[in-house]
Order: C-alpha cells, then structure tokens, then sequence
C-alpha cells in the first residue's frame, strides 16, 4: 500500500494538469511557431515557467486503483502485478490466465 501522502499528491498533480492544459498546450505552440518573432517566443517560454511544474503531463505516475503502488504497473487493467496476479488466478481479467507463477 503506497503512502496516503503520495496518493494524495498524484491526485493534485492531476488536478493541476487539468487547469493548467490548454494555456500549457497554447504557450507551447507559440514557443514552436517559427513565423514568430524571438521576442514573442521568449516571452512565450518566460510564462510557461511561471506555471506550477506540477501541472505538466510528465510529473504524473501511473498507481494502482487498489493499493496505489506505483511500480510494476500493468497499464492495461490499471494494476500493479500484485493485485493483477489475485485478477487473473480469480478469472477477472477476461483472455488471461495463469501460466506458472
């Protein structure tokens, strides 16, 4: 079982990225335009700066929905190979089954 403490803090740094998206996605593109002169530009990465950094898609972690373990993470069901494992010997992840664990 992951900490409460870093379950919590994905939860903000997810909540983040939802606010700060779009103005992250707009500030991007201006920064890439190359019709733009180097003052606009400049000034386009000078506020996606001052954005919170946790606002950015790569600050994020992929947890567990069950005990919110963030390593060995299995993308397709959302589980870490912990829970996945009891998944599949109980028949819940339909196409798999057990081989020899």
């Amino acid at each position: 079982m992951a900490k409460r403490s870093m379950i919590e803090r994905e939860k903000r740094r997810v909540a983040a990225h939802k606010r700060h998206n779009e103005k992250r996605k707009k500030l991007k593109a201006t920064i890439i335009d190359m019709n733009l002169n180097d003052e606009e530009r400049m000034e386009a990465v000078k506020k996606l700066q001052t954005l919170p950094r946790d606002s950015s898609r790569c600050r994020q972690r992929n947890r567990c929905r069950l005990c919110g373990r963030s390593r060995a993470y299995n993308r397709l069901t959302g589980l870490c190979r912990i829970h996945m494992r009891g998944a599949v010997m109980n028949g819940f992840v339909p196409g798999m089954h057990k081989a020899s664990w």
